[in-house]
């Protein structure tokens, strides 16, 4: 099975998850590995920053920053972490509720 990519450069990737909670659910990873954001550190910090404007790329391209979207990064079990590898959720398409869960 191959990715769905939206989006990747140097730094990030981005796809369609596939199993998506909201209508548009793409994953920002970054390509190299840090395991959560417990990981991030000083050397790492600027690629969250990096996934962020990726993430504003995508709203654009989806619309999205007319309607509102959310960004979602789960770390640890109860976090609702279930691979680890810091990723990016962006969710949109849809009115989103809170609290998410």
């Amino acid at each position: 099975m191959s990715a769905n990519i939206v989006y990747q450069d140097s730094d990030v990737v981005a796809f369609r998850d596939i199993n998506p909670a909201a209508p548009t659910h793409i994953l920002i990873v970054p390509r190299i590995h840090i395991e959560n954001a417990n990981g991030i550190d000083e050397t790492t910090a600027p690629l969250l920053g990096k996934m962020t404007l990726v993430a504003k790329q995508i709203a654009v391209d989806t619309k999205s920053d007319v309607t509102g979207f959310r960004l979602v990064i789960n770390n640890g079990s109860d976090g609702g972490q279930s691979v680890n590898h810091l990723h990016m959720h962006f969710l949109g398409g849809r009115k989103l509720a809170w609290p998410p869960g």
